[in-house]
C-alpha cells in the first residue's frame, strides 16, 4: 500500500467518525450537563475538597456571584505577602514556595537551607540518562519530551511503585528539582536535531535556585543578571498552584485515585498542561501581539490600538476566532492577581532591556479590551487581564525561546501538582467515575455481508 492509499482510507475513515459523533447540544440541557464541570452560571462543579490553594476572584451572596479582586492562596497564605518575605529578606521564593505547598506550613531558615540544599543535590540527571533518555530520541515540542522524560524516571527508581506518603514525598522532590533540567536540555537536544543549531549541556549548580539553574541550562554562556532571575523566580511562584479545580491539578487527583505510581500521575499532567486551552496560552498571546505590532503604526494612538483590537473581536484578524487572548479568566473578573504581580515586575525588567515602548502597549490593551469585549458582548461577564498577558512578554525579555514557555509553566506548577497527588493519596481513597450518559439508540445489528458504505 503506497502512502497515498493510506492517505486515502484515513481520509475516509476520518470522515466516518465525524458523521458517527456529533451530539445534538439540545441534549446537554435535557440532561443537565455540567459541561466542562461547570454550572450554568460558570463556577465550577464541586468534586472534592483541598487544603492547597484557594483562587478567589468571586463571592456567592443570596445565590448569586459576586466579583471581587482576585487573591491566590496557597495553603492559607496570600501568595502576595510570600513574595513580599522573599523580596525582604533577598532571597529566591519559589524554594519556600514548594515547601509551604508540599508540607502546609512556611518553612523556618533552617527547613528552608535544608530543603534547598536537597534540591540542589536532585537537580542532576541519573547516570546515562540525558545521553539514553533525552539525546537518543529528542522532540520537537519540549513539553512531550519532559512528559517522557518523567515517565523514564520510573525507569531509575529504585522503589517506583511505593506509595508510601514518605517515598511519594521523595518522588516528588526529585522530580521538582528536575524538572528545570529535564526542559533545558530537551531544549538543547531540539536545537541541535532540529534547528541545527550548536548544543550546550551545562551542569546545574546545587547551590543555585530553580531560577538561577534555568536560566543558567538554557544559555551558551551560562550569564544572567539579578533582575532576570528575580523576574523569572516571580513567575515561578504564581503559577506553582491555582486550586485544585485546574485541568491539570484534577488530572493528578483523577489519574492518582486510580492508585497508579507517581510519574504515571505527573507525566498525565503534563500532557494537560500542554493543551492550548491550558498552558500554551502564553505563547498565543505573543502571536497575537506580532501581528498588532506589525500592522498598528503607532502604537501609543488608543484610537489605532482600539480599531486593531475590535478587528480581532469582530473575527477579522488574527486567528478570527474572536479571541483577545491573555484578556478574561474563568474566576478572575475584577483583578488576577498574577497578572497585577507580573506587570510590576514586567516593567522594571521593560526598563533593563529596553523595552517600555511594548510594556506600554501591553499596558493599553489591557485597559482596552476589556471595554471592547464588553461592548460586542454586553451580557457576558466583567473581564479583566490574565497572567497570560504578561508572561509571554516577560519570557520574551528574558530571551527564553517561545517553545520553553509552556515548560517553564510545568517547571513552576510541578509543586502544586505534587503537593495534589499526596493530597489524593493521604485524603482521597475514592476512584473518579463520573457518569456519562449514552444518548445512541440500541440498532439491530447488520451482518458482514449486508452491510452498506454510507459515507463516500
Amino acid at each position: 500500500m503506497t502512502q497515498t492509499e493510506r492517505n486515502s482510507i484515513l481520509k475516509k475513515l476520518e470522515k466516518i467518525a465525524i458523521h458517527n459523533d456529533p451530539i445534538d447540544t439540545g441534549l446537554y440541557q435535557k440532561y443537565d450537563v455540567k459541561r466542562g464541570l461547570r454550572n450554568a452560571n460558570g463556577t465550577g462543579v464541586l468534586v472534592g475538597l483541598t487544603r492547597i490553594g484557594d483562587v478567589v476572584g468571586y463571592e456567592i451572596q443570596d445565590g448569586k456571584k459576586i466579583a471581587v479582586p482576585g487573591r491566590l492562596i496557597y495553603r492559607g497564605y496570600n501568595v502576595e505577602d510570600l513574595i513580599k518575605d522573599a523580596e525582604k529578606n533577598k532571597q529566591f521564593g519559589y524554594e519556600q514556595c514548594a515547601f509551604l505547598l508540599l508540607f502546609g506550613e512556611l518553612p523556618t531558615q533552617s527547613q528552608l537551607e535544608h530543603f534547598s540544599d536537597y534540591l540542589g543535590e536532585c537537580r542532576v540527571l541519573p547516570p546515562n540518562f540525558t545521553e539514553d533518555m533525552i539525546m537518543k530520541a529528542p522532540s520537537n515540542d519540549i513539553m512531550n519530551k519532559m512528559a517522557r522524560g518523567v515517565l523514564a524516571s520510573y525507569s531509575y527508581d529504585d522503589n517506583p511503585e511505593g506509595r508510601e506518603v514518605g517515598n511519594v514525598i521523595r518522588q516528588c522532590i526529585q522530580l521538582i528539582a528536575r524538572f528545570s533540567t529535564l526542559a533545558a536540555y530537551g531544549y538543547q537536544a531540539k536545537r541541535r536535531y532540529y534547528d541545527d543549531k550548536s548544543m550546550y549541556i551545562h551542569n546545574p549548580k546545587p547551590n543555585l535556585s530553580t531560577a538561577e539553574n534555568f536560566l543558567r541550562l538554557i544559555r551558551p554562556d551560562k550569564t544572567y543578571t539579578q533582575l532576570e532571575a528575580e523576574t523569572l523566580d516571580l513567575a515561578l511562584i504564581i503559577h506553582a498552584e491555582h486550586g485544585g479545580g485546574n485541568n491539570s491539578s484534577l488530572t493528578v487527583h483523577v489519574v492518582s485515585s486510580a492508585d497508579t505510581d507517581t510519574y504515571s500521575a505527573i507525566a498525565a499532567a503534563v500532557g494537560s498542561l500542554k493543551g492550548r486551552r491550558h498552558g500554551g496560552a502564553n505563547i498565543r498571546v505573543v502571536e497575537m501581539m506580532d501581528e498588532i505590532k506589525a500592522n498598528v503604526k503607532d502604537w501609543t494612538n488608543e484610537n489605532e490600538v482600539a480599531a486593531y483590537l475590535h478587528k480581532i473581536v469582530d473575527k477579522e484578524a488574527f486567528d478570527h476566532t474572536g479571541k483577545v487572548y491573555g484578556i478574561g479568566h474563568a474566576v478572575y473578573t475584577i483583578s488576577d492577581p498574577r497578572a497585577v504581580l507580573l506587570k510590576a515586575k514586567a516593567k522594571e525588567l521593560a526598563k533593563e532591556k529596553g523595552c517600555l515602548e511594548e510594556f506600554e502597549l501591553y499596558n493599553l490593551i489591557e485597559r482596552l479590551a476589556p471595554k471592547i469585549i464588553q461592548e460586542r458582548h454586553p451580557s457576558a461577564e466583567r473581564v479583566c487581564a490574565n497572567v497570560d498577558l504578561y508572561s509571554g512578554f516577560v519570557y520574551t525579555m528574558l530571551n527564553i525561546p517561545r517553545e520553553l514557555f509552556t515548560p517553564i509553566f510545568a517547571i513552576s506548577r510541578i509543586a502544586g501538582w505534587s503537593a495534589h497527588r499526596i493530597e489524593e493519596i493521604v485524603c482521597g481513597g475514592k476512584i473518579y467515575r463520573p457518569a456519562y450518559k449514552n444518548v445512541s439508540p440500541e440498532r439491530p445489528f447488520i451482518p458482514l455481508q449486508d452491510r452498506q458504505n454510507k459515507i463516500k
